[in-house]
């Protein structure tokens, strides 16, 4: 089992920065991608950013630029920092991690942090 705890959300006026932090504990050893989904009311859940154990990101095209996914995986945490936030960035943001062991493959997600922008 892995656990993923995420950190970070909050209200922010428009044009500003947040960074989120998820801290993955468990076993951790067989991670390999974390990232970022998130779901606006009303939406499904999409990709924010993922980034594999070796450190190459995958962003969705809508959030290059703005968002920036690191990886420490000295202490099993991704982060997020979110520059020139929009209000059309109101979101849940969960944190995910892939785990592969045995040749079976398993998704894991935190409980999801708020981000709320104020236009």
């Amino acid at each position: 089992q892995v656990q993923l705890v995420e950190s970070g959300g909050g209200l922010v006026q428009a044009g500003g920065s947040l960074r989120l932090s998820c801290a993955a504990s468990g076993r951790v050893f067989a991670i390999n991608d974390m990232g970022w989904f998130r779901q606006a009311p009303g939406k499904q859940r999409e990709l924010v950013a993922t980034m594999t154990s070796s450190g190459a990101p995958n962003y969705a095209v809508s959030m290059k630029g703005r968002f920036t996914i690191s990886r420490d995986n000295a202490k099993n945490t991704v982060y997020l920092q979110m520059n020139s936030l929009k209000a059309e960035d109101t979101a849940v943001y969960y944190c995910y991690a892939e785990e592969s062991l045995f040749g079976v493959r398993r998704d894991y997600w935190g409980q999801g942090t708020q981000v709320t922008v104020s236009s």
